[in-house]
């Protein structure tokens, strides 16, 4: 899960892709990145941290032109700590291109392979964004006539792209001297939408992860981006568009409806916040057919994304809704931080529980989802802590039973609390009195019913059935095993770099 942005305007786009950035920053946070072109040059300022944090005065002065792509960063593939898989990824072959990536190829290890065997390419990260960058650098050569392009050999270059890569992705790109580019897979797991402006001087155009980005800009929403479909942006503001792909059908991630996007985003014309809703119906519909003998004094929401969906179940159900919980804003979000111990920790300088609201209470918690369990463990605590009667625990979806291979940090079975274990025990990992997951039909149709006309999602973290077909035990292994030996490896780091303050200490 990442954030990227595209813009093509009749001013600076320096400013915009800052304020989009900002808008973009849930879904990203240890990265960020802007690139703008004047003519055929590429400006390009990225590093490690908040989009507030990477960019000053000094950085934005310097990124000139009207057009510009932006990237926040939420790591799944490669390290999260090397500023070198920061995005913007840029190639100066063909014309120079700069590209930023949502999403996550699965078979990014083999096209690794075929860009330096075949294609004659040199990939310099782990990070498969630039593999994407490479793969769409040689089909634009390969489309390429008489070194000049145009719409149509662009999009031929996209075909190609789909030809080769699997996976999800959501892509911005810019090609030096031409336009900016942006294409989604052919399945549509990852979100990207497009919108305009009207300006004195023409119509601007933004593109970017999320509805919110265009809201806040000032643009009006078009549509998405379809399944399999590009559309190109030249330089003087012409829109064409092209579905590239053979075959296409919509397929939107439904974690991004759980948990992912900002409520107030539409996406795949779907409002994110009525889905939410919904899921707090469906729960208060499963309490009262089958948990009536819970007696719930009160429904507290895990903030923030739990809360749409706490509110509705509490009016459903005609019990008190509270805000229990006090949120410190300045912490990043726990799911996206990487290691366990980093998360457990950082929980209780994130949250603090209001012991006005939990003493002698029985209290009926509410989050998005249960993925690893850290943070809902110390949730309970606190709740305990703050003098709660009996704790009930609700997620607004299912057990999370399977990796996530799509873009999301869901990458192994052990580190998912649901797997091998039925709600009972997972209940007593949590240390609750009870626990209540979301049904799969309900969830599916919490969203489905916003917009009749999307009823496919990709589900896999909560079935196993992965879209792209090309997910196998052995790619989970794989998977499972690079995981691993990459925690283990920063272990050793960690522990290195504290045995040897110990011994200048001394």
């Amino acid at each position: 899960m990442c954030g990227i942005l595209g813009i093509v305007a009749k001013s600076p786009a320096n400013q915009l892709l800052y304020d989009g950035l900002l808008m973009l920053q849930h879904r990203g946070q240890d990265a960020s990145g802007i690139v703008t072109a004047q003519g055929n040059t590429f400006h390009m300022h990225k590093g490690l941290g908040l989009v507030r944090d990477v960019f000053r005065t000094r950085n934005m002065r310097a990124l000139t032109g009207n057009m510009g792509i932006g990237h926040v960063r939420y790591p799944t593939v490669g390290s999260a700590a090397s500023p070198a898989e920061a995005q913007p990824f840029y190639v100066n072959s063909p014309f120079g291109i700069v590209l930023s990536h949502n999403g996550n190829l699965t078979n990014a290890e083999q096209l690794n392979h075929e860009l330096f065997r075949t294609d004659l390419r040199h990939v310099n990260t782990n990070s498969d964004s630039e593999v994407l960058l490479n793969v769409l650098a040689h089909e634009l050569q390969e489309s390429t006539r008489n070194c000049q392009l145009d719409p149509e050999a662009i999009f031929s270059a996209v075909a190609g792209v789909h030809r080769r890569c699997k996976g999800a992705y959501a892509v911005v790109a810019m090609i030096a001297g031409y336009g900016l580019l942006a294409f989604r897979d052919p399945y549509g797991i990852r979100p990207l939408v497009f919108g305009t402006a009207e300006n004195e001087m023409g119509d601007e155009y933004l593109v970017a992860s999320e509805s919110v980005a265009l809201d806040t800009l000032g643009f009006r929403l078009i549509r998405d981006v379809g399944p399999g479909e590009a559309i190109f942006i030249d330089e003087n503001g012409n829109f064409y568009n092209k579905q590239c792909a053979q075959s296409s059908s919509l397929n939107p991630c439904i974690f991004e409806y759980v948990y992912l996007a900002r409520p107030d985003s539409v996406i795949d014309g779907i409002s994110v916040y009525e889905t939410r809703l919904n899921m707090g119906e469906y729960l208060a519909d499963k309490i009262k057919k089958s948990m009536s003998h819970l007696n719930i004094d009160v429904v507290i929401p895990i903030p923030d994304s739990g809360r749409p969906c706490a509110l509705q179940l509490a009016n459903c159900l005609g019990v008190n809704f509270r805000e229990g919980f006090v949120k410190n804003r300045y912490v990043g979000r726990t799911f996206i931080m990487p290691g366990q111990q980093q998360r457990r920790k950082s929980v209780r300088q994130k949250l603090n529980a209001m012991s006005i609201e939990f003493r002698g209470k029985n209290v009926l918690l509410v989050d998005d989802s249960i993925v690893r369990g850290t943070t809902s463990r110390e949730i309970v605590q606190m709740a305990r802590e703050a003098g709660a009667n009996k704790i009930y625990f609700a997620s607004a979806a299912p057990p999370v039973r399977y990796p996530n291979v799509y873009g999301i940090d869901m990458p192994t079975r052990q580190e998912l609390i649901a797997t091998d274990r039925d709600t009972d025990e997972i209940c007593a990992e949590i240390d609750a009195d009870y626990l209540i997951f979301q049904d799969p039909d309900a969830l599916n149709h919490a969203v489905s019913v916003v917009s009749p006309a999307v009823n496919k999602f990709e589900t896999s973290c909560f079935d196993g059935i992965y879209i792209t077909g090309d997910v196998t035990p052995g790619y989970l292994n794989s998977l499972e095993f690079q995981r691993n030996s990459s925690q283990l490896s920063h272990y050793t780091r960690y522990n290195t770099q504290l045995d040897l303050s110990l011994v200048f200490s001394e």
